[in-house]
């Protein structure tokens, strides 16, 4: 059973949430070359230096706005799957499917990603976190014996994210490029990111069947 977290660490959420939001709507505003630390701390109502405490730049708060908490999702995704579903399987469809499930303000916040190198490169940073919570879920799933592999597979799962946002985000560097996302598929001219995602995690697959034969009596 969870605890739920005290008073001081909902506080730190709401800051921490307060800071990403007014991040994202300034940048939307304004455009991100016209937003200063500065002013989204104080749309946030806070200090600079406690945006310093949860952020070391506006790119790592603007692109937080879209991320915040996917690598939870993914790991929550992972864990609600039957017990008999494929691993392998259980955690592409969970990536797939937080990675793309955007609503229309992820979908004009990706546009601004797509077209800044400095919020690619910070959207890019973000995949490590899939790391950690999923090192828990894939080391639960194979038992005691599965720590280290767990560990492995999940920081694989990680770099092969990476790898297909940055396949995908490639070619994004003007507006034109930009303009070619779509809700629907999350399209850019390097292709579909869906399919970017499948094709980077289906190497993986064979590793994490072998990781679950291995627990088997």
């Amino acid at each position: 059973m969870t605890t739920p977290p005290g008073l001081r660490e909902r506080k730190k959420q709401a800051t921490h949430k307060a800071l990403r939001e007014a991040a994202l709507r300034l940048a939307l505003e304004r455009g991100p070359d016209q937003v200063r630390v500065e002013d989204i701390a104080e749309a946030a109502g806070v200090s600079p230096r406690t945006y310093n405490n949860y952020f070391a730049s506006r790119e790592q708060a603007i692109v937080s706005a879209v991320t915040a908490d996917r690598e939870a999702r993914i790991a929550a995704a992972v864990t609600a799957r039957p017990a008999g579903a494929r691993l392998a399987d259980a955690i592409t469809q969970a990536v797939v499917e937080q990675y793309t499930n955007t609503g229309e303000r992820e979908q004009r916040a990706l546009l601004l990603i797509t077209t800044r190198p400095a919020l690619r490169d910070a959207f890019l940073d973000t995949t490590a976190d899939i790391e950690p919570p999923l090192t828990a879920v894939i080391a639960e799933r194979l038992g005691d014996t599965g720590a280290h592999t767990a560990r492995v597979l999940a920081a694989s799962v990680a770099a092969a994210v990476r790898i297909a946002l940055e396949s995908w985000l490639r070619p994004a560097g003007n507006a034109e490029a930009a303009e070619s996302v779509t809700a629907a598929g999350l399209v850019v001219p390097s292709g579909s990111l869906p399919d970017q995602l499948r094709a980077a995690l289906a190497p993986l697959a064979p590793a994490f069947d072998a990781a679950e034969r291995s627990t088997q009596p």
